[in-house]
C-alpha cells in the first residue's frame, strides 16, 4: 500500500501509525476484495472504510441502524472537512431527494443510511445512479437470527450485491461468533470473503469480578487505590444523578451522563471529564458511543450487564493508552435475582407487542393504512401513564419495533412548547394591530394550529419560524411577550426520545409478520443472560471466559483478573494473626479491617469466620469486633 494511506490518516485523523489489522484490512479494500473485520471495541472499525472511502474515486455508502452512530461519525467528519451526508428518517421525500441530489453532483465522500433505507424502492434506485466507490456494513451482526441484536432490514442488504458487483463491500462487528460469521457472509452475499480479526484479548485490562454488601464502600476502596480518570456504569437515569451525588458528597469528583439530558448538558459534563476536570463519569449505558480516552484506568459496573457483549464493549473503554487497567463487575448477593426482573420477566410476548402497537398509533392518532415516515416526539412515561403500562415491558417492545424497522426509536432530549390563546380572537387581533412587529409570526400560528383557541396545543416553532422568515429565538421572544400580556398561557414538555414510523399502520398483519422473530430474540436475551451468571459464578480465568466466549480458545490463565488472583491464596493463619493484632489495639468493624489489611474482602471474611467459630473473637453490639 502506498504512502497515501498513512497521509491521510496522519491529516485527518492525527494517528502516527495504523493499528493491527487496520493496514491489511484497507489494503483488502483497496484491491476490490470483500472483507469482514471483527475488531473489538476501540480497535478503529470505522477507519478501516473511512479512510479507503477518500481514496477511492465516488462515494462511500455506509449502512448502520445506529443513529446516534451515524450522527456522531458524520459530525466527526464534518469536523475534519470531509463532506458527508446522513439519509435520516422523519424527513420528507423531497428533502431526501435533494439530499440524494447533492451525493450525485455535490462531490461528496460519505453516505450514511439505515438499513430500512435501502427498502425503499425509490431510494434504492437513486442510489444506483451514485458513482459509489465502496460499501461498508457496520454493526453487521445483525443480519444474523443469531446475532444479538438481529435486524430483517439487513437481510435486504444484498440487492445491493446484484448492482454493485464490482465494489468492495466490507462487513464490520465487534462481535461475532463463528455462526454469526457465517451468516453475516451467506446473507450479505459476500464473494470470496477475507476475514481479518483482532484478538479479544486485552494484555493490559484485568478483570475482576467484587462480591460486596456495601457497593459504595468497595467503590471508594477502587477510586482510593486507582485515582486516574474512571467511568462507573448504571442501569439507569435515577442510579445515575444518586450514584454521582453520593460520591461528590464523599469528596470525589464525579458528573454523570445519560440519555434524559440535553445535549447542552451532555456535552458539558463530557467536556468536564474528558478535560480531567473530574475523575468519575457516571453513566447508563446511553455513554460511550464514539469516545475513546485513552487514559482511563477503571471501568467499574455496579449492576449486572444484559450480555457478555455489551459487557465486554463498555469494559473495553478502560486502558487504551496500554497502561494496566481495571474492568471490575461490584456484585451483591441479590444482584441476580434483582436482573432477572429487570431483563427476563420484562420481555414482552406477542400479544403484549400488539397491544403496544395498537396504543402507540392510537396515541398518535394514526388511521389504518396511514402513518408512513410519520415523526413524533415521546415520552415513554407519558405513554406508559396514560394506557397503564409498565414501563420496561413496554419500552422493551417498542426497542423490538424499532429491530424490526416498523418503527424507529431515537433516544434525543427536546423540549417542546405548548400553547392556548385565552383572550378572544377579535382580542388577538387587536393585539396584532399594536405589535406589528408580531403579526406575521401570531398569524402563522393562528393559520397552522387551527384549534389554538379550545386547547391547549404543541406547536413547532421552528416551523413558526421558518413560515414567517425569522428565528426561532424571535418566535419564543413573541410567545414570551403574548404570555406577559395575557394573551396566552404556555408550558414546556420534555420529551426524551422521538418515535418515527417506517410503515403504514396493518394492526395485526404488521405484527404477526415479525412475531416469528419475537420467540427466538427472548430465548437468546435469556441464554446471554445466562452466561452472564457463569462469568460472576464460575470459578476460572475471567479473561479466559470472555475469549471462549467470543470462540476465541485458550486455556493460559491471563494471571491478573480476580480468579487468578484468588489462586495467590494468602495463608489463613497470617491473616488471622494481623487481624488479632488489630483488635488488640481497640475493637474494630469488618470495613476497618479490609481498610487495613491488603487481603481481599473474601479471604478477611473467611478469617473472621474462622476466628468467631474457634471463639477468639467476639462482636459487640455496635458490630465490631473484640478478643475473647
Amino acid at each position: 500500500m502506498s504512502n497515501e494511506a498513512l497521509l491521510i490518516l496522519q491529516k485527518h485523523w492525527k494517528h502516527e501509525k495504523f493499528r493491527q489489522p487496520q493496514e491489511q484490512i484497507i489494503q483488502n479494500v483497496l484491491e476490490g476484495k470483500d472483507t469482514l473485520a471483527l475488531l473489538p471495541t476501540g480497535g478503529g472499525k470505522s477507519i478501516c472504510f473511512q479512510v479507503p472511502g477518500m481514496m477511492l474515486n465516488g462515494i462511500c455508502l455506509v449502512i448502520s441502524p445506529l443513529i446516534a452512530l451515524i450522527k456522531d461519525q458524520v459530525e466527526n467528519l464534518e469536523k475534519k472537512n470531509i463532506k458527508s451526508i446522513a439519509l435520516l428518517g422523519g424527513i420528507s421525500q423531497s428533502e431526501t431527494s435533494d439530499l440524494l441530489d447533492n451525493c450525485e453532483f455535490g462531490n461528496y465522500k460519505f453516505l450514511y443510511l439505515s438499513p430500512e433505507r435501502i427498502q425503499q424502492d425509490w431510494i434504492l434506485e437513486r442510489i444506483k445512479r451514485l458513482p459509489i466507490n465502496l460499501i461498508a456494513i457496520d454493526e453487521a451482526h445483525c443480519v444474523s437470527q443469531w446475532g444479538h441484536d438481529f435486524r430483517p432490514a439487513y437481510l435486504k442488504i444484498n440487492v445491493l450485491k446484484e448492482h454493485f458487483s464490482k465494489t468492495p463491500f466490507i462487513a464490520l462487528t465487534a462481535s461475532a461468533t463463528s455462526r454469526v460469521q457465517k451468516d453475516i457472509i451467506e446473507n450479505l452475499k459476500l464473494d470470496n470473503t477475507t476475514i481479518f480479526t483482532s484478538s479479544f484479548k486485552r494484555d493490559n485490562l484485568a478483570y475482576h469480578v467484587v462480591l460486596t454488601e456495601d457497593k459504595l464502600h468497595k467503590i471508594e476502596q477502587i477510586l482510593n487505590k486507582n485515582k486516574q480518570s474512571s467511568i462507573i456504569y448504571v442501569r439507569n437515569r435515577r442510579s445515575c444523578i444518586e450514584t454521582s451525588e453520593n460520591l461528590n458528597k464523599l469528596g470525589y469528583s464525579s458528573t454523570f451522563y445519560h440519555g434524559g439530558l440535553s445535549v447542552k448538558d451532555k456535552n458539558s459534563n463530557m467536556k468536564k471529564w474528558m478535560n480531567n476536570e473530574c475523575q468519575i463519569m457516571v453513566a447508563t449505558n446511553a455513554f460511550g458511543m464514539g469516545i475513546d480516552k485513552p487514559d482511563v484506568k477503571t471501568v467499574i459496573h455496579i449492576q449486572l450487564p444484559e450480555n457478555i457483549e455489551n459487557y465486554y464493549q463498555e469494559a473495553g473503554r478502560a486502558g487504551r493508552n496500554e497502561e494496566k487497567a481495571f474492568a471490575i463487575l461490584i456484585t451483591s448477593p441479590g444482584d441476580i435475582e434483582t436482573a432477572k426482573n429487570q431483563f427476563i420477566e420484562v420481555l414482552p410476548n406477542k400479544n403484549y407487542l400488539k397491544d403496544v402497537y395498537h396504543k402507540l398509533n392510537s396515541y398518535f392518532q394514526i388511521a389504518y393504512g396511514e402513518g408512513f415516515n410519520s415523526k413524533f416526539s415521546f415520552n415513554l412515561n407519558q405513554f406508559c401513564n396514560q394506557y397503564k403500562l409498565p414501563v420496561m415491558k413496554t419500552y422493551n417492545s417498542l426497542q423490538f419495533l424499532d429491530r424490526q424497522s416498523i418503527i424507529t426509536l431515537n433516544s434525543e432530549f427536546t423540549e417542546k412548547t405548548s400553547i392556548q390563546f385565552i383572550l378572544e380572537s377579535k382580542e388577538v387581533i387587536r393585539y396584532m394591530s399594536l405589535h406589528r412587529n408580531e403579526e406575521e409570526i401570531i398569524t402563522n400560528i393562528l393559520r397552522t394550529y387551527t384549534g389554538i383557541f379550545d386547547i391547549e396545543t404543541t406547536i413547532n416553532t421552528v416551523l413558526i419560524a421558518k413560515k414567517s422568515s425569522v428565528t426561532e429565538k424571535e418566535v419564543l421572544k413573541t410567545l414570551e411577550n403574548l404570555e406577559q400580556n395575557g394573551c396566552i398561557i404556555i408550558s414546556k414538555l420534555n420529551n426524551d426520545s422521538s418515535i418515527t414510523f417506517n410503515e403504514i399502520r396493518e394492526d395485526d398483519l404488521t405484527i404477526n409478520r415479525v412475531s416469528k422473530y419475537l420467540e427466538n430474540q427472548n430465548n437468546l436475551k435469556i441464554n446471554q443472560f445466562k452466561e452472564v451468571i457463569h462469568y460472576i459464578n464460575n470459578e476460572q480465568c475471567k479473561t479466559n471466559f470472555i475469549l471462549n466466549y467470543f470462540d476465541e480458545k485458550t486455556n493460559e490463565n491471563c494471571a491478573m483478573c480476580s480468579y487468578c488472583m484468588s489462586l495467590k491464596k494468602s495463608d489463613i493463619n497470617l491473616i488471622q494473626q494481623q487481624i488479632i493484632e488489630l483488635i488488640q489495639k481497640t475493637p474494630i468493624s469488618s470495613r476497618e479491617i479490609e481498610n487495613q489489611l491488603s487481603f481481599s474482602t473474601k479471604e478477611i471474611l473467611n478469617a473472621i469466620q474462622v476466628l468467631l467459630e474457634s471463639e477468639k473473637i467476639k462482636i459487640n453490639k455496635i458490630n465490631q469486633y473484640t478478643l475473647i
